[in-house]
């Protein structure tokens, strides 16, 4: 009996009431926590937020860990947690910034700054301490980077962990969920939306995404100018970024072939080009006219595979130094880079891991393999040196003090922001210097979900000794009212703003609102409402510029008002 309480307590004589005492209570804490968010309720569920209220439960009942131990534990997964997401969005956080990428942001920092201001307006007219309100902030946007940076940058500020911040944060996660979707449907109905209008316009990738995704479409040549020129000629003319996969001639027996550089082009000849909607419309005037054509056919001699490059050697390789045409008679289509289908265009630097859509005959598209890998085994292997040479820099980087006029203390981007801006930035330029940063979904999604599940943990058992006696006697009741005010009002005044004067898709606006909340479920309802891939389009190109400016802005409430 002495053994089990021991476990379960703590050894008085060990440090940190010993090695199994610690490894028990975070595993068992982690495992409960893991198996309640399966659960589901009307297809919603809280996730690994679970694994916070398990915590809680634990430390409420004094199941707990050393203080010492807890803070490294709790600081060490938050800097795997938030490094593991710079290293996902990194490749395609710049390239966010586009024309149609740039307005999404917009809409989703009036989301992220519309929340703080009613932080702050809360914060000064109700009187509750600003750690206890960022804590609300962050659990309203189920923001979990921006608790950890929060915690850290009170820590540096007083020296001690603030319990109130994790508390705030708790009581406002699950309607921050369950508001942010009641939000959206809401916005449906007060918007007026009519859904197969707006679907069909996003099927077709128009609208502020036509930037971001890539279609492909039929035209019949009846520019005569065009008539007897290569492609490799009319490139230049065009001024847009288009390829040419398959061409069919018009005095031919209606026979695919493959198209090249120096393809020559006909009056009445069809041609398949892959661009991105905004530029198809001039690029179809150009040519002549859009039709209907079947490509892929039964007997058709050519077919279409998308191959994974695994060499490291093609690592920040420009796709024109590949000569994949030249050599082997196959063409590259197009990029897909985490998650997102690039034009293939010469000039476009290669990433391990990018999946590269080919087209041509089984035998060319084979060599073609070859060369660019293709192998899971080599991604399986995972590159560990830019993950840890990463963080130390990261580590550095948020240990630098910058001052800002007004703010008593140097704001340091602490260890959610250090490590989340070099990921972003190793990730994104690592491949020109030939630093491979690529690791494979699965190998990002265990360090991300190991990381995330000890922060809570740490976070649930450190704030479970007074969550009941702040609840009941604190008024910790009213936060989840505070909580409410700071999930539903940004994303009515972002949804009007970014529907009347921006002139959003509904199902962009959705995604870039789920993803302006970091909220999964929500995404994952958006993208319940619709086939196309708008919502996750939209999620996409807004959540490392969201990300950021949660972990920024929680730290500055902290360090400016606390």
């Amino acid at each position: 009996m002495e053994l089990i309480e021991n476990l379960f307590m703590g050894y008085p004589n060990l440090w940190g009431g010993g090695v199994a005492h610690s490894v028990l209570i975070l595993s068992l804490v982690i495992t409960l926590g893991i198996a309640l968010g399966k659960i589901k309720v009307a297809g919603v569920s809280l996730g690994v937020t679970w694994i916070l209220f398990v915590g809680i439960v634990f430390g409420h009942f004094n199941m707990n860990l050393n203080e010492h131990l807890l803070h490294f534990l709790k600081e060490f997964g938050l800097i795997l947690f938030v490094y593991s997401i710079g290293l996902q969005v990194g490749p395609g956080f710049f390239s966010a910034f586009k024309k149609g990428g740039f307005t999404l942001n917009v809409v989703a920092m009036i989301v992220v700054f519309t929340g703080v201001v009613m932080a702050i307006v809360l914060h000064f007219v109700t009187g509750t301490p600003i750690t206890t309100m960022v804590g609300i902030l962050s659990g309203a946007v189920t923001n979990t980077p921006g608790l950890g940076a929060a915690q850290q940058a009170n820590s540096d500020l007083n020296g001690v962990d603030a319990p109130e911040i994790a508390l705030g944060y708790a009581v406002a996660y699950p309607l921050g969920v369950i508001g942010c979707i009641l939000s959206l449907l809401a916005l449906k109905y007060l918007l007026r939306v009519k859904t197969a209008q707006e679907e069909a316009e996003a099927e077709q990738g128009m609208g502020h995404i036509q930037e971001l995704t890539v279609r492909p479409v039929t035209l019949e040549i009846h520019n005569g100018s065009v008539n007897g020129k290569t492609l490799r000629e009319i490139h230049p003319l065009v001024k847009r970024r288009f390829v040419v996969s398959y061409i069919c001639r018009a005095d031919g027996d209606g026979e695919i072939e493959m198209a090249g550089a120096d393809t020559v082009l006909h009056l009445n000849d069809k041609i398949l080009v892959v661009s991105t909607p905004i530029d198809v419309e001039a690029i179809t005037v150009f040519f002549g006219k859009q039709v209907d054509m079947v490509w892929e056919k039964p007997d058709s001699k050519y077919i279409s595979r998308r191959i994974l490059i695994t060499k490291s050697e093609l690592n920040g390789k420009m796709l024109s130094q590949l000569k994949i045409r030249q050599n082997f008679g196959a063409n590259i289509t197009r990029v897909n880079r985490s998650g997102v289908d690039l034009v293939a265009s010469p000039g476009l630097q290669l990433q391990m891991g990018d999946r590269v859509t080919v087209v041509g005959s089984e035998l060319a598209v084979s060599h073609a393999e070859k060369v660019l890998g293709n192998s899971l085994k080599r991604l399986n292997h995972p590159n560990l040196i830019p993950i840890f040479l990463g963080i130390a820099l990261g580590c550095i980087l948020g240990s630098i003090p910058f001052v800002f006029p007004g703010i008593p203390q140097p704001v340091k981007l602490g260890l959610a922001g250090g490590p989340l801006i070099v990921s972003i930035l190793i990730s994104r330029f690592g491949p020109q210097y030939k630093l491979i940063t690529y690791t494979t979904m699965s190998a990002n999604l265990m360090v991300r979900e190991i990381g995330i599940s000890l922060f809570l943990a740490c976070v649930g058992l450190g704030a479970g000794e007074g969550f009941v006696d702040t609840i009941i006697h604190g008024g910790g009741y009213v936060w989840i009212a505070y909580g409410a005010i700071i999930t539903v009002v940004p994303l009515f005044v972002a949804g009007l703003i970014g529907r009347y004067a921006l002139k959003l898709n509904y199902y962009t606006l959705i995604g870039v609102l789920s993803g302006a909340t970091t909220n999964p479920p929500a995404l994952a309802y958006s993208n319940d409402q619709t086939s196309c891939d708008a919502p996750s389009v939209g999620y996409a190109t807004v959540y490392p510029l969201t990300m950021f400016l949660r972990v920024l802005t929680a730290q500055l409430l902290i360090l400016s008002l606390a």
